[in-house]
């Protein structure tokens, strides 16, 4: 039996943004690698893993997969924390990883098989107003999307207002632009208007509103969109304020989906079994890996709601490449976020999943398919990059009269 021999984090990108675990044995060559990417705490999470986890780890069978998910989970005693959960879910993938390498097949095989022959994937369309948003929604259905998600800019796009226009007090503290949820509760609907008119009821459209609105503007939102037949409506109430969800069921049928924000695995537990959701969107190195995730799923598919792991601009190959191995073997499987690598990026991850029209492919390799090329991996960060100094906090929005908005 193999037992492990190390645990790292290789810090990578441009930014060093990006971390990956790699566990290593005493099998020659026999790895696995994982996702512990958190653009916001990097450092803290490479912390837990190597202090934390690392010890707890050599010297162990890497196969005892779900005994090591346990015994990570309690080991800081302090449970569901983001920060441990990410490190937790970048060992778990790896751990997988090498159990497929052991087995020689592919993660997904080892979780039951393919349900499906591809991954359908959605594309993110934006704008800076409706004509470039609708030249974008072109453009991904040109390219084989048959669902694509719609944003007037940034997230709250369409709801900011320059100072010039906004009702400003004395002394304040916007810097350009201020969010207006009146104005963002009109544009959003009239924005939908005119992409049906325009595309027609063929495609489907997804819309994120990242929790910027009250929970009755989140209601008032949902209703107003029913016409326009979303495939979901994404975070539309923050974490704090999911109790809403069961005022939403009762208003509207605009599908909902949530959990961009959770990295406890219990926080879905009441969502799904009063079936108030229609998707589940937790980044899988969030919730706490593959282990974690297929749980979650399992749970899910009794209460008919489907899966949508969640990507983000700023996420890695690695975890693509664990949402997608779910994907294949997940019954309840919804949709899968995309991402959009350079190409020295995917130089460095030979193996990656690849795109082809509006689905995602697996290289088929045994484990995770994909791999990490350390020197390649190196020379992807910025010469004056250092690691003591990374700052990235997530920027904030106010309104008006200065009060945050979330998340």
């Amino acid at each position: 039996m193999a037992k492990i021999t190390g645990v790292k984090c290789i810090r990578t990108r441009h930014d060093g943004s990006w971390t990956i675990v790699k566990v290593t044995t005493d099998q020659d060559g026999l790895y696995g690698i994982g996702s512990a990417t958190d653009i916001f705490n990097p450092e803290a999470v490479v912390q837990v893993v190597e202090q934390l986890f690392a010890p707890l780890l050599i010297g162990r069978d890497p196969s005892r997969i779900e005994d090591i998910w346990q015994t990570l989970h309690q080991s800081g005693y302090w449970r569901h924390g983001s920060i441990t959960q990410t490190a937790i879910g970048g060992i778990d993938m790896a751990l997988w990883d090498i159990k497929g390498k052991e087995a020689g097949l592919p993660v997904y095989q080892l979780l039951g098989g393919a349900c499906r022959a591809a991954v359908p994937c959605y594309g993110h369309a934006d704008g800076r107003d409706q004509s470039e948003l609708e030249e974008a929604v072109h453009r991904y259905k040109e390219e084989g999307y048959t669902v694509i998600r719609c944003q007037l800019g940034s997230y709250g796009g369409g709801g900011f207002l320059k100072d010039n226009v906004a009702n400003l007090p004395e002394s304040h503290w916007s810097t350009g632009a201020t969010f207006s949820e009146p104005t963002y509760l009109n544009a959003i609907p009239e924005m939908f208007e005119k992409l049906r008119v325009k595309f027609g009821g063929d495609i489907q459209f997804t819309h994120d509103v990242h929790e910027h609105l009250t929970p009755i503007g989140a209601v008032q939102l949902a209703k107003r969109l029913e016409p326009y037949s979303l495939f979901f409506l994404e975070d539309v109430l923050p974490p704090e304020q999911i109790g809403w969800y069961r005022h939403l069921r009762q208003q509207t049928t605009t599908p909902q989906a949530v959990g961009e924000l959770f990295a406890n695995p219990h926080e879905w537990t009441d969502l799904i079994v009063e079936r108030l959701i229609d998707f589940i969107r937790v980044r899988v190195s969030k919730a706490g890996g593959i282990s974690a995730c297929r749980k979650i799923a399992a749970l899910g598919e009794n209460f008919g709601v489907r899966t949508a792991w969640q990507e983000g601009g700023e996420n890695d190959p690695v975890n693509q490449a664990a949402a997608v191995h779910l994907d294949r073997a997940v019954w309840n499987f919804g949709i899968q976020e995309i991402n959009h690598f350079k190409d020295a990026e995917c130089e460095a991850f030979p193996g990656h999943v690849a795109r082809k029209g509006g689905y995602l492919y697996l290289s088929e390799k045994p484990g995770l398919g994909v791999d990490i090329d350390e020197e390649k991996a190196a020379l992807l960060v910025d010469e004056k990059w250092n690691r003591a100094s990374y700052h990235y906090p997530y920027p904030t929005d106010r309104k008006a009269d200065g009060t945050l908005v979330r998340p």
